[in-house]
């Protein structure tokens, strides 16, 4: 088994602090937010490429930069990475969608992935012009989705679904690969759309034994439809050479968050209609912000990253070899693919690139997608030169 990493791109915005913002909260920070400029996400991007992460997520919403415009322009300053591109089908047509995905497999040599989100929250989709209620949009997926599968195997397709209808329609080229399909969602209405359409079921990072009862949930209702999906989580890292250094630079993302920040947030975050952000919730509902280790939900998970932040909300806490094992956990409950984070995200890529991964390879868990051709270098620190001209000097 080779498990799969993917980092994140934050399009929002990045920083020293948790950088909040997602399901109907605004983006915000204890201190400064680095721009999500291109040059600054390329260097995410290439640093992630370099380390051995197969691809980053980009998100989608009003709180953050357009996902298909920023990756397609961070293709061109990366060779390998993927682009796990977040998209809501309510905003465009499954016609052009399906077209745009082919125009970017080719342009980046089948660099796509695509990770479709229903939407969670009736207020901002109604400000994009979609009014339909959380049923519908579901529904709707499942119509875009049949529609843009058939349109990238070849048909003409003609549809008159309850929610979208395209007559005739069908791609000149195909793209080659198809991209696999990511798909989240906790509501009872996700289950089966990601049973008939998704390549890779995506869930946020509870306890291992909350993940293993939703998986074998999902895995049911795809084995009905003769399908078996990938599966993946989606969480935070700190992850430090000991336990102590990690926990103390969690401690300081607490300590630049306020009580007024955390009621903030939580009142946006109540009125959430999304099943998984109401999951994510619970999990912190009774920590307390001033005590680390009563939001630790779960041997090196905590659950501070939620009290600040809609969506993912929890992260792995510990040594190196502590993240590790906790990734072995997950996998052992049929976790495959992992999407992480942390901040700031460039330099948390490297303390989990440098210190998780050898670790995981070690065990046979993990290989890099494109090991460098050049061998690393073994250097003894402060080791002495011994050479011929030193040893005629120590002789006189």
């Amino acid at each position: 088994m080779s498990l799969r990493f993917h980092w994140f791109l934050p399009t929002n915005g990045d920083g020293r602090d948790i950088v909040g913002g997602g399901h109907g909260v605004a983006v915000g920070a204890a201190g400064a937010i680095r721009p999500p400029s291109v040059k600054y996400l390329g260097q995410i991007a290439r640093s992630a490429e370099q380390l051995g992460f197969e691809g980053a997520l980009t998100p989608t919403g009003a709180w953050c930069e357009d996902a298909w415009l920023t990756c397609a322009m961070l293709t061109e300053v990366t060779e390998r990475l993927k682009f796990l591109v977040a998209f809501r089908p309510g905003q465009i047509s499954p016609t052009l969608s399906a077209q745009m995905a082919s125009t970017f497999q080719r342009q980046s040599q089948g660099r796509l992935l695509l990770n479709v989100v229903t939407g969670g929250e009736s207020a901002e989709q109604r400000a994009y012009g979609d009014f339909l209620d959380k049923d519908g949009r579901y529904e709707r997926t499942g119509e875009f989705l049949d529609i843009v599968t058939r349109l990238w195997q070849g048909e003409t397709v003609t549809k008159q679904g309850k929610h979208l209808h395209v007559e005739g329609a069908k791609l000149s080229r195909l793209p080659d690969p198809v991209p696999d399909i990511y798909f989240g969602g906790s509501s009872a209405a996700a289950g089966p759309v990601a049973a008939q359409y998704s390549d890779v079921y995506l869930t946020w990072g509870e306890p291992p034994s909350a993940v293993n009862d939703k998986l074998r949930l999902i895995e049911a209702q795809a084995a009905e439809k003769n399908r078996t999906l990938r599966l993946g989580i989606r969480l935070h890292t700190i992850s430090r050479d000991t336990s102590e250094e990690a926990w103390r630079q969690a401690g300081y993302l607490m300590e630049r968050v306020t009580d007024d920040m955390i009621a903030k947030v939580q009142s946006g975050l109540a009125t959430s209609e999304s099943e998984g952000q109401q999951r994510m919730r619970a999990l912190h509902n009774s920590g307390d912000r001033r005590d680390l280790r009563d939001l630790e939900i779960y041997p090196n998970l905590w659950a501070g990253v939620g009290l600040v932040r809609g969506g993912a909300g929890t992260s792995l806490v510990g040594s190196h070899e502590e993240v590790a094992d906790l990734i072995e956990e997950y996998a052992s409950v049929g976790i495959t693919e992992f999407i992480l984070s942390g901040y700031p995200h460039l330099e948390e890529s490297y303390w989990f690139g440098e210190g998780v991964l050898p670790i995981l390879e070690r065990r046979g868990l993990w290989r890099h997608p494109a090991p460098p051709r050049e061998a690393p270098q073994t250097v003894t620190p402060f080791a002495p030169t011994h050479t011929a001209s030193n040893q005629r000097i120590a002789a006189s």
